[in-house]
């Protein structure tokens, strides 16, 4: 998958624009609202509502790529898997999780 968003990157710099970037990083944290709200309607401990948070903000990075392929042969790989794999992975893994791991503690308790 690098190997293609790689080798689409190049092509398409002029399509990956500041506004696809900021959608990277917004659309993580308008899942984990999501994530959160069901979590709590569901009454979910604070580490299942973290868990839920995480993986509601998570693009899918194996199975959603190959769908796309199928389901969209004329989108631009280059453009959704440098926004999962580049902006929306490095973002939960570096900020995301700690951020709704925060969020999850204040609103159960826990």
């Amino acid at each position: 998958m690098g190997l293609i968003a790689g080798r689409g990157l190049r092509e398409a710099r002029s399509v990956l624009t500041p506004g696809l970037f900021v959608f990277g990083l917004i659309m993580p944290l308008l899942g984990a609202g999501f994530g959160l709200v069901a979590g709590v309607l569901l009454g979910l401990s604070t580490g299942d509502v973290m868990l839920s948070m995480t993986l509601a903000a998570s693009a899918s990075y194996i199975a959603v790529p190959a769908a796309m392929r199928v389901a969209l042969p004329e989108a631009n790989p280059s453009i959704y898997l440098t926004l999962s794999l580049g902006i929306t992975f490095p973002f939960n893994l570096t900020l995301g999780i700690p951020i709704y791991l925060a969020i999850a503690t204040a609103l159960t308790g826990g």
